[in-house]
């Protein structure tokens, strides 16, 4: 069957513990432009995330992927979400404050639509730990031009 798709900046590949990577299940691509060798479990490297979306459309995968899923960091998120194509944002919403050194861009409202609901996301808040959040999917309509 189909698999999905990750695609992660360097970082974000490297905070995962080394036991967990590749994330299973999924094929597991790392962007960085200073990698010479794909990373130790990861399935492809490349350059940029143009040069990911192109290989994704590739004869070889396109048959065998479902979903691509950008996982991080930011500038990859901000890449992403400038394309113009159709997608969702999958956001979970933290409700507390924390020290944090890694933001998802700000989401433009006037490109991106708040849905009222998703199948499979809960849109009551959530609690975890005594943290609360809840998940928000947003929708990208790109107009034919």
């Amino acid at each position: 069957g189909k698999q999905n798709a990750l695609i992660m900046g360097k970082k974000t590949w490297f905070s995962i513990p080394e036991k967990n990577r590749p994330l299973k299940d999924r094929i597991n691509i790392v962007l960085s432009r200073e990698l010479k060798e794909t990373p130790k479990g990861a399935h492809y490297l490349s350059k940029s995330l143009d040069d990911a979306l192109a290989l994704l459309d590739s004869p070889e995968l396109k048959s065998k992927v479902d979903m691509v899923w950008i996982v991080g960091g930011t500038s990859v998120y901000k890449a992403a979400m400038e394309k113009p194509i159709h997608h969702l944002l999958f956001v979970t919403r933290i409700l507390k404050e924390f020290e944090s050194d890694t933001f998802f861009p700000e989401i433009d409202h006037k490109d991106y639509k708040l849905l009222t609901e998703y199948p499979g996301v809960p849109s009551d808040i959530q609690e975890e730990n005594g943290i609360q959040y809840k998940f928000e999917v947003y929708e990208k309509a790109v107009v034919a031009q």
